[in-house]
C-alpha cells in the first residue's frame, strides 16, 4: 500500500477535523468565509496541529515548527507528578482506543478499546474523564496531561460535542460518553488538566506511536 503523502487539517470549516484527501478537505472549506486549513506530511503532525491553533501554523513551511533551545526553555520541564492520557483512531471514524500512563515511567495505568467507529477526539475526551475518575478514586493530587485542546474544552463544558452519528457499531462508545458526561456533572474534582506541549517536550508519553 502506498504511503499517504498528505493529511489535511481543517480548523475552520463545515466540519473541522483531519482529512486524508484534498477532495475531502475541499468539501469542508468550500463556501466557508476565511476557512482555516493546511496540509501536513504525517498524521502525527496533523494531529498536533489540529490540537493547536491555526495561527501557529499559518504561513509556516513544512518542517519549520521545531522550537529553538531558547524557546523550549520558556516551557520548562513537564511535571512528572502526573499522568498522561492519549487516544488513537485508525481512520476518522475508525477503530479507536485510549490509555493513561505514568508520565515519568510510561507504565500503563488504564487502557480501553479498541472500539469500532470512533474518533480521536472522543477517545481523548474519554481518556481525560477516565483519568479524573482514576485519580479521584485514589485520592491522588497528580495532574493530568493531554495534548488535545478540543477534548480539554469538552471536559470543561462537561459535554462531548462530537458530530459523530450514533449507530450499531459505536453504541458502546456512546454509552461511555453518556457515563463520562454524567460523571463530570455529578462529581467535583481539583485535578488540574494541563496541555502537553508537544513542540517543547516531544510526543506525550501516552502516545500510541502510530506515525
Amino acid at each position: 500500500m502506498a504511503k499517504k503523502s498528505k493529511y489535511y487539517v481543517v480548523w475552520k470549516g463545515k466540519k473541522p477535523g483531519i482529512y486524508e484527501s484534498w477532495d475531502d478537505c475541499q468539501a469542508q472549506i468550500k463556501g466557508v468565509k476565511n476557512a482555516e486549513y493546511k496540509s501536513f506530511s504525517t498524521f502525527q503532525e496533523a494531529k498536533n496541529a489540529f490540537n493547536g491553533n491555526y495561527s501557529d501554523y499559518k504561513g509556516k513551511k513544512k518542517g519549520n515548527t521545531e522550537l529553538s533551545p531558547e524557546e523550549k526553555l520558556k516551557y520548562g520541564e513537564p511535571n512528572h507528578h502526573s499522568i498522561a492520557v492519549d487516544a488513537a483512531s485508525s481512520g476518522n471514524p475508525g477503530k479507536m482506543e485510549y490509555q493513561g500512563v505514568d508520565t515519568k515511567t510510561k507504565k500503563v495505568l488504564f487502557k480501553q478499546g479498541p472500539f469500532e467507529d470512533g474518533t480521536n477526539n472522543i477517545g481523548e475526551f474519554l481518556a481525560i474523564v477516565h483519568g479524573l475518575a482514576f485519580l479521584k478514586q485514589k485520592n491522588s493530587d497528580r495532574v493530568i496531561y493531554s495534548d488535545s485542546r478540543t477534548a480539554m474544552g469538552w471536559v470543561r463544558k462537561k459535554k462531548c460535542n462530537t458530530k459523530l452519528e450514533k449507530n450499531k457499531k459505536n453504541q458502546s462508545i456512546f454509552e461511555l460518553i453518556e457515563r463520562a458526561e454524567k460523571w463530570l456533572k455529578s462529581n467535583r474534582y481539583n485535578t488540574p488538566i494541563v496541555k502537553w506541549e508537544t513542540k517543547a517536550w516531544g510526543e506525550i508519553p501516552a502516545d500510541f506511536g502510530r506515525k
